[in-house]
């Protein structure tokens, strides 16, 4: 297909590659922009430029010369054929959209999987976590800046053990990335649910009224 034929089947794929009903999970997490830019194809395509490459590498691509530019995408378009069979199927455009836009996730796994697997297994257990992140302060009861890192531990084991789906204490890398960014996964709705609810309520009293809602909006910085 030509190069604008392939931009107007993006623009379509863009549409529908996230689009998802809005819920009440959205007050705790937000999908990333697709883009800035304004979304109107009859001016250009910056919007699924961005929304093809994610944000932060289109911006790469305007630095390069256009026959850069064009062998680059040549070989970003070899990692959307999943298939190999020379073409680029709609389903496997709106799957590398996904990917783009989610891509400082799996960055952020990748980053965070290196400090926490300690003896380098390709797995992470709680203890390998707990050790990393919290060794340092496990001795000190009562920390110069009055954080309390037990009770954020005890939260983070109770996370753990909901993402480790087997019951084995240890994460594989997928397991590892539902622990750190829940919100991707939909059998760990339940355990963003309640973190929520613990953040606002800051009374205890299992419920949410107005002015804990209010001042927690506010702290968000979002609008009520």
């Amino acid at each position: 297909m030509d190069l604008r034929h392939f931009l107007m089947c993006l623009s379509l794929c863009t549409a529908f590659a996230l689009s998802k009903p809005t819920e009440k999970k959205d007050r705790v997490h937000h999908e990333p922009q697709l883009s800035d830019k304004v979304h109107n194809d009859a001016q250009s395509f910056d919007y699924d430029h961005d929304a093809f490459l994610g944000a932060e590498e289109a911006k790469t691509f305007d630095q390069l010369t256009p026959e850069e530019s064009k062998e680059r995408l040549g070989k970003i378009v070899s990692k959307i054929d999943g298939d190999k069979d020379g073409f680029v199927t709609v389903d496997e455009l709106k799957d590398w959209i996904k990917f783009a836009q989610k891509r400082w996730i799996y960055e952020d796994v990748e980053r965070q999987w290196k400090g926490h697997d300690l003896n380098e297994d390709g797995l992470v257990s709680w203890e390998e976590y707990k050790n990393a992140t919290y060794g340092y302060v496990l001795d000190d009861p009562d920390p110069d800046d009055g954080f309390n890192y037990k009770q954020m531990m005890v939260r983070d084991e109770r996370r753990f053990k909901m993402a480790d789906r087997d019951g084995d204490l240890i994460a594989t890398k997928e397991e590892f990335t539902a622990f750190l960014h829940p919100e991707e996964y939909d059998y760990m709705k339940d355990i963003v649910v309640q973190e929520t609810m613990e953040d606002i309520d800051k009374n205890a009293d299992g419920f949410i009224d107005l002015e804990e809602y209010i001042g927690w909006q506010a702290y968000q910085g979002g609008d009520c």
